[in-house]
């Protein structure tokens, strides 16, 4: 609106200090709107929390009421408060927007003297405001009503990813079975036909020695055995498939440091406890903490390493934080294919196979690398207890 308003604000104003002044508003009020929509992701929250916040708004829209007069179209730029408390706001902050912003309005017509007020000039941008503000609103439940099913069909993909992931676990100990327990037991069988075939006919000695191979190979099953009914047990469905992400990455965290001797700071982020994670996936997000974990001290020499989990907006966050030398500028995925390097493309790959979302870049600090893997929480929970989605109240 201010670009759209501009040219024609500065071409009817007076040559002189009045130019100067139209100028320094528009120029004053687009850097701050500018900065405003470049770091929404920073004050979208704020205005959220501090709904007087907008009011600097209604403040800078007055400037350009003032320095460039009621009559000029930067008025039009007023209209824009009122449709952004409908946005972040709904009814009630739309109304008290508009409300506002057309006491304003009639507040510059009655002090500018050479404002010709009319009925329909001193109407137009209050009636306008009073439309902007529902236009904010219906935006706002539109919007609100895609994310809430952008969110459900992503919980969707994040659970079928998951159940995904354990089937082919579970596909994993099938063939396991088939090529260690199966075969082991083929040949146990065979050793002992062997052993009963001939045994009137061995000395004593080589009985002796066939008896203890086959001793040794029912061991060998019994081993092998345990330990797939062990994971089968652990695997069996989404709840009993407990692993303790966080309690394992912190031990994972403890031993790479020992290992390196860089320093670990663990650190769990506040919010509610973490559920038990299917160990299908709790294997895929573990492997790229540790991988993200040897690549701060294999390839960006850091030597600080922060480790952070925990809940955060429904999401299961693990990320590893290093101060090393960073990504080289231009990385791509698609390069390090090309290039022969597969530790971060095998990173995305398995943050997708199990409907994760990851980011590979600079973190919060000025230099380093942040690995962050975020889990929609409601993939590793039962249906029934999977948390409600955001209010649309």
């Amino acid at each position: 609106m201010i670009a759209l308003a501009a040219p024609i604000a500065l071409g009817s104003a007076r040559p002189g200090l009045p130019t100067y002044l139209v100028a320094s508003g528009v120029l004053v009020t687009f850097m701050f709107s500018y900065g405003l929509f470049r770091d929404w992701e920073r004050w979208g929250p704020l205005l959220l929390r501090h709904p007087a916040l907008l009011a600097v708004d209604a403040l800078f829209g007055s400037l350009l009421l003032v320095t460039a007069g009621p009559d000029s179209t930067l008025g039009y730029v007023t209209i824009c408060t009122p449709l952004l408390a409908g946005l972040v706001y709904g009814w009630r902050g739309a109304a008290f927007f508009a409300c506002l912003q057309a006491l304003i309005l009639f507040a510059v017509y009655g002090a500018d003297g050479d404002a010709v007020a009319t009925a329909g000039n001193s109407l137009l941008l209050p009636g306008f405001c009073v439309v902007a503000g529902a236009v904010g609103v219906t935006l706002r439940n539109l919007l609100l009503r895609f994310g809430s099913a952008s969110q459900a069909l992503t919980e969707a993909r994040a659970r079928l990813a998951v159940t995904e992931a354990i089937s082919s676990e579970r596909s994993r100990l099938a063939r396991e079975m088939h090529d260690s327990v199966a075969k082991t037991l083929h040949g146990l069988a065979l050793a002992a036909d062997g052993l009963a075939a001939t045994a009137d006919r061995m000395d004593p000695l080589t009985v002796r020695h066939q008896a203890e191979l086959v001793a040794r190979s029912a061991r060998r099953a019994a081993a092998e055995s345990r330990e797939l009914l062990g994971d089968l047990r652990r695997g069996d469905d989404l709840q009993s498939a407990g692993v303790d992400v966080i309690g394992e990455l912190q031990a994972k965290a403890e031993d790479f440091g020992r290992r390196t001797g860089i320093a670990v700071e663990v650190r769990r982020l506040t919010g509610p406890p973490v559920p038990p994670v299917p160990r299908a996936v709790a294997r895929q997000m573990l492997t790229i903490a540790g991988e993200a974990l040897e690549n701060s001290s294999r390839h960006a020499r850091a030597t600080q390493v922060r480790t952070e989990s925990g809940i955060v907006d429904g999401m299961l966050r693990i990320s590893v934080v290093d101060n090393g030398a960073g990504l080289p500028p231009g990385t791509t995925l698609e390069g390090l294919r090309k290039a022969g390097h597969f530790g971060l493309v095998g990173m995305v790959e398995r943050a997708a196979g199990i409907g994760a979302r990851i980011r590979i870049g600079r973190g919060r600090a000025a230099a380093g690398t942040e690995v962050r893997l975020d889990l929609p929480l409601a993939a590793v929970l039962p249906a029934t207890a999977a948390p409600p989605g955001p209010s649309t109240a």
